[in-house]
């Protein structure tokens, strides 16, 4: 084997790799925010929607939901810098990323007395702002795990550059975690209106054997999947 073959055979294993933790990761994104809108009414990862929210309240004369969701966005902010902190600190970057958002689902998932429900939908927003931590390059790519907004402009663009001549489709990843936040969010609806009490839960249940399964892969792998790894590489 040749060393441009096995170097093309490596980076292969590592696209892959990272995609299918994308499309895990998205589907738990999906499930979540699904599950999530069911229990409060509210987004849990979709920021951009609760900033158009809580402006609307707060000009309607609804001052509480209208801060409550602003109290939701900072969260948000704060669950992401925490993540890239905690991926920072711990050897397995993504099992520590995970395994803190599955307690911190957990914990949500035992306050569901109704006088607890701020609370409980700022510990999932906080959780879904730590998930983005986990993934967030593959192979050079930007990739976002609980928001599609910029994956959808990123497949648009590629697709326009496509079609003007550029014949490269690594664009065309940007496909994976909307397919992965859409089908979680068919699950997540269907969870939550089974089985509304456990649904959170479970939630943490997936996001824990995700974390787990993550011990599989190379703990070389684990650092490469950030912008970091991949400013460093291009040094």
């Amino acid at each position: 084997m040749t060393v441009a073959r096995r170097k093309r055979l490596i980076r292969a294993q590592r696209a892959w790799t990272g995609i299918a933790l994308v499309a895990a990761i998205s589907f738990l994104a999906g499930m979540t925010d699904a599950i999530g809108l069911r229990l409060s009414g509210d987004f849990v990862s979709f920021m951009t929607g609760n900033t158009t929210r809580a402006a609307i309240f707060i000009v309607d004369g609804n001052w509480g939901h209208g801060l409550v969701l602003l109290g939701a966005i900072a969260l948000f902010v704060m669950g992401n810098a925490l993540g890239i902190v905690m991926a920072s600190i711990v050897r397995r970057r993504i099992f520590g990323v995970l395994a803190a958002v599955a307690l911190l689902l957990s914990l949500a998932s035992i306050l569901d007395q109704p006088q607890f429900g701020v609370l409980r939908f700022y510990l999932v927003v906080l959780a879904m702002g730590v998930v983005n931590a986990a993934v967030e390059q593959i192979e050079g790519l930007p990739i976002g795990l609980t928001y599609v907004t910029g994956a959808l402009s990123r497949l648009g663009r590629g697709i326009g550059r496509f079609i003007m001549g550029n014949r490269r489709l690594d664009w065309s990843i940007q496909i994976v975690p909307w397919s992965g936040m859409v089908t979680g969010a068919l699950c997540g609806a269907l969870i939550g209106g089974a089985f509304a009490r456990e649904s959170l839960f479970l939630a943490a249940v997936f996001a824990m054997t995700i974390a787990i399964s993550s011990l599989f892969i190379r703990k070389t792998l684990h650092h490469r999947y950030n912008h970091r790894s991949a400013s460093t590489s291009r040094r």
